[in-house]
């Protein structure tokens, strides 16, 4: 059986200034699937290759699959949606299936506006792929479909979800396969080397409002730190990575699998092969600063730190459990330990004005990261934030999703004024590191690393692909009134999808109820308690005042 796995074609102008990412999924499943028996895979990166719809209609003729794979996250959604239209047109016998984690939360949206799409993968897709292959390749499709754990399709014009499958348990068992990547496309700009992502944990026990990653991967589970250092050392070796980047959305949550990581790649020689950077919280910098030296000398050189927002009001808000002090003493204590730095602000909530967004530039320049990013407040239509502004969401194409275009308007300032007020603390900001900081602090790698981030940085904003700034026709504080963002109107919520909300925001109100109910009855029968152990100590003889002396 042929399988053929498609990455969708979706630009922004956000991370990908820094490179050229590898897309890590396509390795994982499809090493996964070679595993099981599944040997004959093709690969097309048309991202990466900004492949237009008829390339990829020649590319799936050429292939001719009995399966067509497409991941999507909420940005890339109708990419990938159209990939699978252009196969019911061009080879419709092949099943299309579609997976991510926009598809996985949103599978009756997607359903519903894509009755195209034959199947969707819902949750981690290693063994579910696996299930659903072999019912493919063995004739029990579509029969046996209700039978698959962790997918979902229509049925007699019905939407199925079938029970969710299991979490991967063994992360160490998967192999996956690095081949069937084009590996001279993948480039990290700022030092000019082969750019990489592997997965060293899964999952999240952080429950951060505005984030997915904690309901998607559910269950929070470590590789050996030994088995990722081996996928590592394949990658230097056999690919030429000189960077990479941890997939995890906060890899050094368990401190003791995190320095194992490190004296592992330590023992092998590999930091002076291969450089690296994560994202992680600012409170554990804080509880690991005697463990920075350590790191740096691992090769960790870029750390993204998730500081948010400047108000301690929007900090509660996301849940972050940080405060606002603490994120400027993680960042000295990064830069002490020779580690760049990265700040992340979040902008654009309903509450953002001129002062908060000069606010978050005086901090930015106060904290001195190395390097500073301001992204647009995205609300991912799964995450419990969004639920509880649906009401102001008024953008539903959610191609826009991307974190540069302003979805939220916020009260006190047009669109256009918010992404002028963001363009005004990157101007700001880059020039001044430009002109006194990145060509005279420090030498060697320190001031090519620096000059190489600011390199990506120039040419995406030459090109006008920074920020989408060329799509929506920014060019300066003078065009901030006649930026255009061009959101399909024409994009909604489909039904099936608001009931679905609705429903399990019934449910989760009902759930509310009977634990303040169970809390009250727990509180009620103390006191019962309390009163009965005080009547049984006046039955026995016991008394509230003291007796009178006998004279």
């Amino acid at each position: 059986m042929r399988i053929l796995f498609v990455h969708p074609n979706y630009h922004s102008g956000g991370a990908e200034i820094a490179g050229s990412w590898p897309p890590a999924w396509v390795a994982y499943l499809s090493g996964s699937l070679k595993k099981a028996g599944f040997d004959d895979i093709h690969f097309v990166d048309a991202m990466t290759n900004d492949l237009s719809d008829e390339e990829i209609a020649s590319e799936i003729r050429r292939i001719s699959p009995d399966v067509i794979g497409v991941t999507s996250i909420t940005p890339s959604i109708y990419a990938a949606e159209r990939i699978l239209e252009i196969a019911r047109d061009e080879h419709p016998h092949a099943v299309r299936v579609l997976g991510g984690v926009h598809a996985t939360f949103m599978y009756k949206q997607v359903l519903s506006e894509a009755p195209w799409v034959d199947v969707i993968v819902r949750g981690e897709g290693e063994e579910i792929v696996i299930e659903l292959m072999r019912a493919i390749d063995e004739e029990r499709w579509p029969e046996d479909r209700r039978t698959i754990k962790g997918i979902a399709f229509k049925e007699d014009n019905q939407i199925v979800a079938t029970h969710a499958a299991a979490t991967v348990k063994d992360l160490d068992a998967i192999e996956p396969d690095w081949n069937i990547l084009e590996w001279n496309k993948y480039t990290y700009v700022p030092l000019g080397t082969r750019v990489a992502i592997p997965n060293f944990a899964r999952g999240c026990p952080f429950t951060c409002s505005f984030c997915s990653q904690w309901k998607f991967w559910r269950d929070y589970r470590v590789r050996d730190p030994k088995k990722v250092v081996d996928e590592i050392e394949k990658l230097v070796t056999e690919h030429n990575v000189g960077f990479f980047i941890l997939a995890d959305e906060e890899p050094t949550i368990n401190r003791k699998k995190f320095v194992e990581f490190c004296n592992e790649l330590i023992a092998r020689g590999l930091p002076d092969k291969i450089k690296w950077g994560i994202n992680t919280r600012v409170t554990d910098i804080m509880r690991d600063k005697d463990l920075l030296p350590l790191y740096r000398e691992a090769g960790l050189v870029h750390v993204s730190l998730g500081t948010e927002a400047a108000a301690q009001l929007k900090l509660d808000q996301f849940n972050k459990e940080t405060k606002v002090n603490d994120n400027k003493e993680a960042i000295r204590l990064l830069r002490e330990a020779d580690i760049f730095v990265e700040a992340q602000f979040i902008v654009g909530l309903d509450n953002e004005t001129e002062e908060t967004l000069e606010e978050t530039y005086k901090m930015a320049w106060d904290w001195q990261p190395d390097l500073a990013n301001w992204a647009m407040y995205t609300p991912w239509p799964f995450t419990p934030l969004f639920q509880e502004i649906r009401d102001q969401v008024e953008v539903f194409d959610f191609s826009k999703y991307n974190f540069v275009t302003p979805i939220m308007k916020p009260e006190a300032m047009t669109r256009g004024e918010l992404l002028n007020g963001v363009m005004k603390n990157y101007r700001r900001f880059y020039m001044q590191k430009a002109l006194f900081h990145y060509p005279w602090r420090g030498t060697g790698f320190r001031r090519r690393y620096l000059l190489g981030c600011l390199k990506a940085f120039l040419k995406a904003g030459f090109a006008r692909t920074f920020y989408d700034l060329g799509k929506a026709g920014y060019w300066g504080p003078q065009s901030k009134d006649k930026v255009h963002f061009d959101f399909d109107e024409n994009r909604t919520l489909a039904e099936a999808q608001v009931a679905d909300w609705e429903s399990a925001a019934d449910r989760a109100a009902r759930a509310a109820e009977r634990r303040e109910a169970l809390r009250l009855q727990g509180k009620e029968r103390a006191s019962e308690r309390k009163k009965a152990s005080a009547a049984a100590a006046l039955a026995c003889g016991g008394s509230t005042e003291q007796m009178a002396e006998n004279a």
